[in-house]
């Protein structure tokens, strides 16, 4: 018989979630801007590098094409004056310290003419092959020698005497080991410069994301503080830049909607237990009064009878309350079928002709058109006979109600309009709530809770539609329920 023990957690790999944390918005802008940042100053270095570079080629090859012009003139117009050639070319070139010039002047044959001193260090078959002697000497090539030095050279052919008929070759060479030392000095300038640009942008695009995150961190601790005791704070959107300011305000939103959501909760829950407590308590009082003291079986018969009322009424409650948290749900599902209203209408009539008769008052039905819809019949029926129920509870004897229904695309609606004593304006835009009694002495009297017309609005919204209600003081109060219309091909 084998047993397994249980892994020990420190063997277990860590979560994806515990190996990878995401990067917090001020390192990510951080990032973004150092990089940003340090792409631009690399590429304005790495420009103005290219453009020095560039700048002492051009000066290089212009300086060996004027040198050039000169010693083509010499041998054109002075061939046999060698002594004032040499002299041009070595006197000049002797004098430059910091970039030297090299010379060398070749016959026909290939020999050498003249040479200035350094040059012999410089094969001729170093050189590229020259151009004509009519022909500008364009860009110098560039060689490097075993020994590491870097030239900048120059082959063209020169007339010899003025004649034209035989030309010398001339080779030039410019030394640019100090242009190259100019230049390493300037890669390592830079360089520097690009490591402090790096730290010094990693420094202030840190400090910049952190000034731009702090309205950020502002509303953290705001929300952070916000409890359910805490919950009229506001964060006050106008102090903060435009783009949080939207996020602020929306959040302002949300917590108004929370506090009142959570006023209404709580009220609700009040209500709850008060409405619970009633029946209970008398319930318990009965049977108290009758324990206290020996009762005769009608005494008994009668306390049984009322704990009876008691508990159909706090039956009632349940079951409404429970009906409410079903239909707020999203997966509450309902049974449609085809409902005639005029058909229901009449129906309702003829349930409550007896209950309204007995209270003084007409019920009577209006409806000339043939209206049909998509509803749960037992849903339907109940929020109508909620809205009977409470016109007959608030209308005088010898007033009228009347059951009517209409079309009014893409809805049609059922209504309840009675001649009663109607409801104040201030109280119809919370009539609709539950527990929301705008007579709470006479609906206590009755035995009512203030969750009738609460059920009605859920039982329209399950269908997809909605309530509406008008009144006035002393002259009645009319509610409409509005369902989707069935489409005329759908009843086929």
């Amino acid at each position: 018989m084998s047993s397994t023990s249980a892994p020990d957690p420190a063997a277990l790999p860590p979560p994806a979630a515990a190996a990878f944390r995401p990067w917090s918005l001020a390192a990510r802008l951080t990032v973004w801007y150092v990089g940003s940042a340090f792409a631009l100053v690399l590429c304005a270095t790495g420009f103005l590098y290219w453009v020095l570079y560039t700048n002492l080629d051009r000066e290089d090859d212009q300086f060996l094409a004027d040198k050039v012009h000169i010693l083509r003139a010499l041998l054109r117009e002075r061939p046999d004056d060698i002594k004032s050639i040499k002299r041009e070319a070595e006197e000049e070139w002797a004098g430059r310290q910091v970039a030297q010039v090299f010379v060398r002047i070749l016959d026909p044959q290939g020999r050498t003419v003249l040479e200035t001193p350094g040059m012999q260090d410089l094969p001729p078959a170093l050189f590229p092959e020259p151009v004509a002697a009519d022909a500008e000497p364009g860009r110098a090539a560039e060689i490097e020698t075993r020994a590491g030095r870097s030239f900048r050279v120059l082959a063209v052919r020169a007339l010899f005497g003025a004649s034209g008929e035989e030309t010398r070759v001339l080779q030039l060479a410019f030394d640019r080991s100090y242009e190259e030392q100019l230049l390493a000095g300037y890669r390592t300038s830079m360089w520097l410069v690009l490591g402090v640009a790096l730290v010094a942008c990693a420094l202030i695009g840190y400090q910049i994301a952190r000034r731009g995150l702090q309205p950020v961190a502002e509303i953290t601790a705001i929300a952070r503080r916000i409890r359910s005791t805490t919950l009229s704070e506001r964060i006050e959107a106008g102090r903060f830049p435009a783009e949080l300011s939207t996020l602020a305000a929306t959040f302002d939103d949300m917590l108004d909607r929370l506090e009142e959501s959570f006023n209404r909760l709580s009220r609700f829950s009040a209500d709850i237990a008060h409405e619970l407590r009633t029946p209970v308590n008398n319930i318990r009082g009965e049977a108290e009064v009758a324990l206290g003291k020996p009762r005769t079986p009608d005494e008994y018969r009668e306390v049984l009878g009322s704990g009876l009322e008691e508990a159909v009424r706090l039956t009632g409650l349940i079951d409404s309350l429970l009906f409410l948290a079903r239909a707020e749900s999203p997966e509450t599902q309902i049974a449609r079928q085809a409902v005639d209203i005029g058909h229901e209408l009449a129906a309702m009539r003829d349930f409550y002709e007896a209950a309204a008769a007995e209270a003084g008052v007409a019920l009577q039905v209006h409806s000339a058109e043939v209206l049909h819809t998509d509803a749960d019949r037992t849903l339907l029926q109940r929020a109508i006979a909620n809205l009977i129920a409470n016109a007959i509870a608030h209308t005088a004897p010898g007033g009228t109600i009347t059951l009517g229904a209409g079309q009014d695309d893409p809805y049609i609606y059922i209504e309840v309009a009675d001649s009663g004593s109607g409801i104040a304006a201030e109280h119809l835009p919370h009539v609709f709530d539950r527990f929301y009694r705008a007579d709470p002495a006479r609906t206590n009297a009755s035995g009512r809770v203030g969750l009738g017309l609460a059920i009605v609005k859920s039982i329209a919204g399950l269908h997809g539609g909605s309530v509406s209600i008008t009144s006035e003081v002393g002259k009645g109060t009319r509610v409409r329920i509005f369902l989707p219309s069935k489409p005329a091909l759908e009843l086929l």
